[in-house]
């Protein structure tokens, strides 16, 4: 049960890409070669002896290639364990044993991704490649499953120094993969099938983690769990930390509330967006994102909706930060900010869509939709007498993004497409905007003018009282309030203009 010399090998990839390594290495140890249709060709193309899957089991493949290698004689020779009795079986049956399995599935998930149509996709549901992958997988004991190109380095490593022979806890390691692969193949064509509406099962299938230095602090061990490259891609710096990976995720799901603004630069501090600025360029949106707070700014992680340019990159470099996002880097600013060797440059190649959002809690998990709810300002409700001007309604469709993505109870001050202060992850609301206030005044940013937006309604007249003295006069919130007449009320008795959206952004 230990130690297992390959002597024969089913090999059925869709993808032949790096295969004639493998098949070197098999030859060369004598290994009996059988494959299907493609493979099968591919194979001897090479030069290579193969025997056919329909001379095993006597029958070609049917039905447009839908059957192949769906045939006792196949999935028998791969069950088998080496003990007397099934080898008998075998023997009785004129079935050849099988010790090794190569297989590539069909691309699945790129076929759904490049917009084919259903029956396209549909033939790309692999079955007999699944088939193959858990019975050998299965069989572990005595059978070695190499389940996706990915994997053909590590199984040559081993085969290479080994002659061709595999330990158990080696074939456990692979059957272990493979498991964990076709989980994940299979839990991406349930959700095809079902679509994205909420359903009764949840699940989580994901083919590899990644380790991270640790979680939240030293003590917590961590992984990340999928692939962010289709979104962002490093290209310098230090590993990413389990820290880094959320604050990156804040930054680029506010930063898709500006994405077609003009230059916007955001700076990121647990999960809070504590500076963000709009201007005609870059480096005027980023000197007014740090005046927003530029002593939270310290260690952030920043993110701009346009390319990074040299004039910028310079100005950023005079801070310590852990994280700098964009679009693209020029040729310039990279020679500027990657003479820091730890400090993380990261591409954002495009905005995530569609997702849920999935938390741990007592013994289960809470899932929802994401919070991707687009405003439409014309639909908001003026409530007041008084009107906002062209230049406040637009800051409070800027505030209004703002707030959205901020923890609760969060209040965002904006003037001129700036932040000048936020409160956020705060138990009372009034607390919320008492420290945005009292943050705008620390930084000497004016608050006479500027705009007010909360992400949920007011309880009581008494923050729209607070924004009143500080120099407010125009407020955007939800509504829905037994007491919105109250706030409302007061508005109107000192000019002030409210908007009601009718849509509350919690974010706990």
């Amino acid at each position: 049960m230990g130690n297992k010399k390959i002597r024969s090998a089913l090999i059925s990839v869709y993808d032949k890409n790096g295969l004639e390594p493998v098949l070197e290495v098999l030859h060369g140890e004598g290994v009996k070669l059988i494959s299907t249709g493609g493979t099968a060709k591919y194979i001897n193309d090479l030069g290579y002896p193969v025997q056919k899957v329909e001379d095993i089991t006597g029958y070609p493949s049917i039905l447009g290639g839908r059957v192949k290698t769906l045939h006792p004689s196949v999935f028998g020779g791969i069950l088998a364990k080496r003990e007397s009795d099934h080898l008998d079986t075998l023997k009785e049956y004129d079935i050849p044993p099988i010790d090794c399995v190569v297989v590539d599935l069909y691309p699945f998930k790129e076929t759904v991704k490049e917009g084919a149509s259903e029956d396209e996709i549909i033939e790309k549901i692999d079955i007999g490649g699944v088939s193959l992958i858990r019975a050998a997988a299965k069989n572990f004991r005595d059978v070695v499953v190499v389940p996706s190109k990915a994997h053909y380095t590590h199984f040559l490593n081993i085969a290479k120094h080994s002659d061709c022979t595999t330990t158990l806890d080696q074939r456990r390691a692979f059957a272990g993969k493979a498991f964990a692969l076709t989980s994940h193949y299979d839990s991406a064509i349930q959700k095809y099938v079902r679509g994205e509406e909420q359903t009764d099962q949840l699940t989580l299938a994901h083919l590899e983690a990644t380790s991270l230095r640790y979680g939240e602090n030293p003590h917590q061990r961590a992984s990340f769990y999928g692939d962010p490259r289709e979104c962002i891609r490093q290209i310098h710096g230090k590993p990413l930390s389990y820290n880094n990976l959320l604050d990156i995720d804040a930054a680029v799901f506010t930063m898709a509330e500006f994405a077609d603004e003009p230059p916007t630069v955001a700076v990121f501090k647990h999960n809070n967006s504590c500076g963000l600025a709009t201007r005609s360029n870059l480096p005027e949106a980023w000197k007014m994102a740090l005046a927003g707070d530029p002593l939270s700014a310290f260690g952030g992680v920043i993110c701009s909706n346009v390319e990074m340019d040299e004039k910028t990159a310079l100005e950023i470099d005079k801070i310590f930060y852990e994280v700098l996002i964009a679009p693209s880097f020029s040729k310039a600013a990279l020679e500027v900010l990657q003479k820091r060797k730890k400090r993380i440059l990261v591409q954002l190649n495009k905005y995530p869509e569609g997702q849920k959002t999935i938390r741990s809690t007592i013994n289960g998990f809470l899932v929802q939709d994401r919070d991707n709810y687009q405003h439409e300002a014309e639909n908001w409700i003026q409530s007041t007498e008084a009107k906002a001007n062209e230049r406040e309604f637009r800051d409070l469709q800027f505030a209004n993004k703002v707030v959205k993505q901020l923890k609760s109870n969060a209040i965002a001050l904006i003037n001129n497409k700036m932040i000048i202060g936020i409160g956020a992850g705060q138990t009372s609301r009034v607390d919320a905007l008492k420290g945005a206030i009292e943050k705008a005044g620390e930084n000497n940013l004016p608050l006479k003018g500027a705009v007010m937006a909360s992400d949920a309604f007011f309880p009581f007249k008494d923050c729209v009282e607070i924004a009143h003295q500080a120099g407010i006069n125009s407020v955007v919130q939800p509504g829905g309030s037994v007491k919105d007449k109250d706030s409302i009320d007061f508005c109107d008795k000192n000019g002030m203009s409210m908007y009601l959206t009718g849509i509350r952004h919690f974010k706990h």
